[in-house]
C-alpha cells in the first residue's frame, strides 16, 4: 500500500499499473493534475484473509487548487506467484 501511495505522489503510473491485478486494472491511468499536492497517508487497518488475500483500509490526503481532498478506501490485494497486486477497493 505504501509503495502504491508513493507511486501516486511521484506520478509513476507505470508502477501503479504493474502492481494492479491484470484482470481488474484499467488500460491506462491519467497523470496527476497540475498542482496536485499529496499530503499524507494513514493506514488505518490491515487484515489478512489468508496467506494470499488481504485488505488495507487507508486515508490519503491531497490538495488541489487550494481545496483539501481525501480518499478513504478499503483496498483488496491478492498474492499471485509470490507478488502482491491491488485488486480493487471500496471508497468510503
Amino acid at each position: 500500500m505504501r509503495s502504491r501511495y508513493s507511486a501516486y505522489v511521484r506520478d509513476l503510473t507505470g508502477y501503479l499499473l504493474d502492481t494492479w491485478l491484470p484482470r481488474t486494472r484499467p488500460s491506462a491511468l491519467e497523470p496527476n493534475p497540475p498542482g496536485l499536492r499529496w499530503l499524507g497517508l494513514e493506514v488505518r487497518r490491515h487484515a489478512a484473509q489468508d496467506v494470499d488475500h488481504a485488505t488495507v483500509e487507508f486515508v490519503a490526503r491531497s490538495r488541489l487548487g487550494g481545496r483539501a481532498q481525501r480518499l478513504h478506501e478499503t483496498s483488496r490485494f491478492v498474492r499471485e506467484q509470490g507478488r502482491w497486486y491491488y485488486v480493487d477497493g471500496d471508497v468510503r
